[in-house]
């Protein structure tokens, strides 16, 4: 159960905070090769110190994004996590762009929309230079696709744009920002 404190912070509860930090920890260490050097202690102090950081991760796992750090800003002193699941997160597909895609369709709306959920969650949708730096980890939607940010003249055009990943190369395409499929998300980024 989620509970806003008296100042509208967003945390977990504690039983729900624990099973979350499990869930992290077993991920981080499987995947070490997301995050040579990095050790959990330090990930978990800042986390232990970041509550409404922690409840984006349990957005992001909710929504099957599978978080696990990628890297860390030396200038920021911020741990970089990102969505690893295999293909686009199954919680966050079926969504057009954002509110404005969504309120100009007409017929068959989805129920939300890419910016809004992602806002939400208080995570940043990837850029495509993010996508890409992601990629060079490991293989990822090679059967789904995920919504990228979208420079705001092919956005004013309305358009936007999505990346995959099929014939071991990374694709970036466009589409109607009011478009929305069952095989396309998006990823998102949270730096604690």
């Amino acid at each position: 159960m989620t509970r806003n404190t008296s100042s509208d912070k967003k945390e977990l509860a504690k039983e729900q905070r624990e099973q979350l930090l499990e869930i992290l920890k077993t991920r981080f260490e499987k995947n070490m090769s997301r995050h040579k050097d990095f050790e959990w202690v330090k990930v978990r102090a800042k986390l232990d110190v970041n509550a409404e950081k922690l409840w984006s991760l349990n957005e992001m796992e909710k929504t099957g994004g599978e978080p696990d750090v990628i890297g860390y800003d030396e200038n920021k002193e911020e741990y970089i996590f990102c969505d690893c699941s295999t293909e686009s997160p199954k919680g966050r597909r079926s969504l057009c762009y954002d509110r404005e895609a969504l309120e100009s369709r007409k017929k068959h709306k989805p129920e939300n929309n890419v910016i809004d959920m992602a806002l939400s969650m208080g995570i940043e949708l990837l850029t495509e230079e993010q996508y890409r730096a992601l990629q060079e980890l490991e293989n990822f939607d090679m059967k789904t696709s995920s919504w990228i940010q979208t420079p705001a003249d092919i956005r004013e055009l309305g358009g936007a744009l999505f990346c995959d990943n099929r014939f071991n190369h990374i694709f970036v395409y466009h589409n109607g920002a009011d478009s929305y499929y069952a095989s396309r998300g998006f990823r998102g980024l949270l730096r604690v």
